[in-house]
């Protein structure tokens, strides 16, 4: 009967290891194939960027922000270019929450010739423009007196058509512009966060070398360059000293047109710059924003505008996408902005 027991425990055992086994070599191909199929395939690294399929929260009607408590604000639908289609929100500033019930779009249109400064958001990669910390940011920007535009860049939400950095920042421009048409003299200032301070600054780039920046450029946990931030990335770890990592992962996204150079595009730009950076964010490493920041700021772009960094202890928890929590924030903007207003209007 002992024996027999015996036997049975040493062949439960056995197969055990025997399963055990073959996850491991599993899971070990797997670790090896990986960089292989990214290689051969370098679109997947251009999803893996983008995470426009990631749509987070789900289930929402992007055609009802209200649902997301913004009962100021119009959903839009605007067409940079034949067979794109992307989805707007304009939030109005707050105090104008009663006299939007019920308003159409070109109440709001009209609105934005009021005597109140416009944000232009642009958001990061995965999810939408309902996303649950972007509304949150919309509310504060709304209660402290800005207009907030944003939108869904081609592919995200249920906007139409393929994303690409290029297509992206064509966007954003055609968004700029339709702002501009509106907004008579209103101060226009854009916001980028993470793979939006990309987009971000691809614009203002742009704008600033067909000499119609805009009144300043504000960039949430920004990187140098999207190779830099791809490297040093938490998904990234358990390959960063894989041998021949950039070849196997980097070289795959410049390949896909991917760039996203911040680092490049601040030595071009001319208007006041603020960079805002928790030291606690897992995704964008704070040492990257202070790079950016020391990049920009001995720039001869800058010479006649403010450029400002301002960081955010651990402590406080806003890691990477948290800082419309700060109490601080409607001094910070109020201060930047205000002088960012009296350089332009010297």
């Amino acid at each position: 009967m002992g024996q027999g027991r015996q036997r049975t425990r040493d062949n439960w055992r056995k197969g055990l290891w025997f399963r055990l086994r073959k996850i491991l070599l599993f899971v070990l191909g797997l670790y090896f194939a990986i960089p292989f199929l990214i290689k051969l395939c370098p679109g997947i690294q251009a999803k893996l960027i983008f995470l426009n399929f990631v749509r987070v929260p789900y289930f929402i009607d992007l055609k009802k922000p209200q649902d997301q408590g913004l009962n100021h604000t119009c959903n839009y639908y605007l067409q940079p270019e034949e067979d794109v289609t992307i989805g707007v929100w304009h939030t109005v500033p707050t105090v104008w929450w009663k006299n939007a019930q019920g308003k159409d779009q070109m109440w709001y249109e009209d609105a934005l010739a009021s005597s109140h400064p416009i944000i232009l958001y642009l958001h990061g990669n995965a999810g939408t423009r309902g996303g649950d910390h972007r509304v949150e940011l919309y509310k504060v920007l709304s209660s402290l007196g800005y207009h907030v535009v944003t939108f869904d860049y081609r592919g995200w939400g249920d906007s139409v058509g393929t994303p690409s950095e290029r297509g992206m920042t064509y966007d954003a421009l055609h968004v700029f512009d339709w702002i501009k048409a509106r907004s008579g003299d209103n101060p226009v200032y854009i916001w980028g966060h993470s793979l939006g301070t990309g987009v971000a600054t691809n614009l203002v780039r742009r704008l600033c070398e067909r000499e119609t920046p805009p009144d300043a450029l504000i960039l949430e946990s920004p990187f140098t360059n999207i190779r830099e931030e791809a490297k040093s990335h938490p998904f990234s770890a358990i390959y960063r000293y894989f041998p021949g990592f950039d070849w196997f992962f980097l070289d795959p996204i410049t390949s896909s047109g991917i760039k996203f150079a911040n680092d490049e595009n601040v030595k071009h730009i001319s208007c006041s710059l603020l960079i805002l950076h928790a030291e606690d964010d897992p995704v964008v490493p704070f040492q990257l924003g202070r790079k950016l920041y020391n990049i920009a700021a001995p720039s001869r772009s800058f010479r006649d505008f403010k450029v400002q960094f301002i960081p955010f202890h651990s402590d406080l928890g806003y890691r990477h996408k948290y800082i419309y929590k700060s109490p601080e924030l409607p001094r910070i903007l109020r201060e930047f902005l205000g002088r960012a207003e009296r350089e332009r209007q010297h």
